[in-house]
């Protein structure tokens, strides 16, 4: 899976009505909605939107005919193999009714078009964890675990050493424990969380 480096757009003129595609990487459901009320343009006659977060996913039509909008550019978004992705057309009509197979070829392309020009980047599934470290051993344990490609989330100190929040890629747990027990000499262990 992928998703996107940062927000794009992309504009085209179909039969006259004007389209205007803004799509953006988002972390959760509120973040989504945000981009959609952030990037909507109360000029427009529809800003029809839909997102997807892991298996949650949302979209809407706004006053276009059922079916027409949201699920055809959600489609586009799923197309690519995306995922923490908002997507919103934004639509200013212009005289012309496009029909439903129209509509629906509007929307969903020139979502897909937005997306396709856009720079991605490979989700990466992690588990979160915690070690508790002593300072004679924290900054080797910092360096190889960063070669491994975990994240430390946060690092509290303790009157002898520190204890680190970190997110594993799911594939290098095992990896990262026995590093992590080699490198201390058994005095730290890593703790996943369930």
């Amino acid at each position: 899976m992928y998703t996107l480096k940062d927000t794009v757009t992309f504009a085209q003129e179909i039969k006259k009505s004007r389209f205007l595609a803004i799509c953006g990487p988002v972390a959760n459901e509120d973040e989504a909605r945000d981009f959609v009320t952030r990037h909507s343009d109360l000029t427009a006659t529809h800003n029809c939107w839909a997102f997807r977060i892991g298996q949650t996913y949302r979209f809407n039509d706004d006053g276009e005919p059922s079916g027409t909008a949201g699920k055809p550019i959600l489609q586009a978004i799923d197309g690519q193999s995306l995922d923490h992705v908002a997507a919103l057309v934004v639509r200013w009509f212009g005289g012309t009714l496009l029909g439903s197979g129209g509509l629906i070829r509007a929307y969903g392309g020139t979502a897909a078009m937005c997306l396709r020009a856009a720079e991605k980047t490979e989700v990466i599934e992690t588990i979160g964890g915690t070690v508790t470290c002593e300072f004679a051993d924290l900054a080797l344990i910092k360096a190889r675990l960063a070669g491994m490609g975990v994240t430390i989330a946060s690092e509290t100190f303790t009157g002898t050493g520190a204890e680190l929040t970190l997110q594993i890629p799911k594939g290098s747990c095992k990896a990262a424990s026995a590093i992590i027990l080699d490198l201390s000499r058994g005095r730290a262990s890593l703790k996943l969380e369930d």
